[in-house]
């Protein structure tokens, strides 16, 4: 079995910002014991702003790009050593994969860090990922590592995404006043509802609404998550069982590679809405989404973006997909069909998102 462990700031720092080594000692040690039952471990970690933070001696995360990157140059290697050293005395070696959104956008990219991870964990090495908060800027960033942490579980097909946390799972409503959730077989608005919105720890960036939002996009790729306290990782075992925290129940079906990596990875650029003829269409015949059953477009996207597709309005997207158009192309030849298509762009068909880059949601 295929298992990503992601472990937040507040877990891997102390109170004055410095590397948790003892957590990471006995994380290393449940590690060990899972691979001796012939199981495959990678972990998505954050730690390293926070350790940054506690060399210079701060005590506030500053608030500009260029210190928040200056303290991640800072931390990396802190968090990484900590990593070594403490998995050496179990005898795993780890190795190192900081990943922007361009490395989850581009397609040849995508493959080549599917194809890294997989040789390290067929090989026996642990994956320690982290986000390059050294180069990322707002427009490459994941926001929050519950997300990479989703992504990087969907590239290697994994069979379980734990999630580390400060609570002992999923509530409906606040800890302090709701009752914990044991088992969720899907994740539905009312779900959602319950989770919160920011994080609960001055250190870190995601709160259990990021966490909900990785378990959709794990569950979509046929992975189990299960959300439990980070203080229990010495029972690590019973939590991959699904024993202690809550359990996320995953899709029946796994998207296949291209279309996981469409519906996931890509960071869509626009909105497409259709009439409910063309949404019905997709939905029940697996056809393409052609010209004729656009209505309206929103945003600026180029050729081989990905795409939102949505009834005209509704507030969810039924699919997403690859675009054959941008923006302005498409803006001419909504609404028509083949022929007046073939007028306007006489070298192209009316096909917006064929049916091999579309996936529904």
């Amino acid at each position: 079995m295929r298992i990503c462990i992601k472990i937040g700031t507040s877990s891997l720092t102390l109170p004055d910002g410095s590397v948790n080594q003892k957590y990471i000692l006995n994380l290393s040690e449940q590690i060990s014991k899972l691979r001796s039952k012939k199981n495959e471990i990678l972990v998505v970690s954050s730690g390293a702003i926070g350790a940054g933070l506690q060399c210079l001696k701060l005590k506030i995360k500053p608030k500009s790009l260029n210190a928040k990157q200056a303290l991640a140059a800072i931390g990396q290697p802190l968090v990484i050593n900590a990593y070594s050293k403490n998995f050496a005395k179990y005898s795993m070696a780890v190795a190192q994969i900081l990943l922007t959104r361009d490395d989850f956008e581009k397609r040849q990219s995508y493959i080549n860090l599917r194809n890294t991870l997989n040789y390290l964990i067929s090989n026996g090495v642990v994956p320690i990922v982290n986000e390059n908060d050294t180069v990322a800027v707002d427009e490459i960033k994941f926001g929050d590592n519950d997300t990479l942490a989703a992504l990087v579980s969907s590239a290697v097909n994994a069979d379980k995404l734990i999630i580390f946390t400060d609570v002992d799972g999923f509530y409906a409503g606040h800890p302090s006043k709701a009752s914990l959730i044991k088992v969720i077989d899907e994740i539905t608005d009312e779900i959602e509802s319950f989770a919160g919105s920011d994080s609960t720890s001055e250190k870190g960036t995601g709160g259990m609404k990021t966490k909900i939002a990785a378990a959709k996009i794990a569950s979509g790729s046929a992975i189990e998550t299960i959300i439990a306290n980070s203080s229990k990782v010495q029972f690590l075992e019973e939590i991959m069982e699904g024993k202690i925290g809550t359990v996320i129940k995953a899709s029946q079906n796994r998207i296949r590679a291209k279309k996981s990596w469409i519906a996931f990875s890509k960071k869509p650029k626009g909105f497409v809405f259709v009439d409910a003829k063309a949404a019905k269409i997709i939905c029940e015949r697996g056809k393409s989404l052609l010209s004729a059953g656009v209505v309206k477009i929103s945003g600026n996207f180029k050729r081989g973006d990905t795409i939102n597709i949505r009834v005209l309005n509704s507030s969810k997207d039924f699919a997403r997909g690859l675009t054959n158009y941008d923006n302005e192309s498409l803006e001419k030849i909504k609404g028509k069909n083949t022929a007046a298509v073939n007028k306007i762009f006489p070298t192209s068909d009316d096909e917006i998102v064929n049916r091999d880059n579309l996936v529904l949601l």
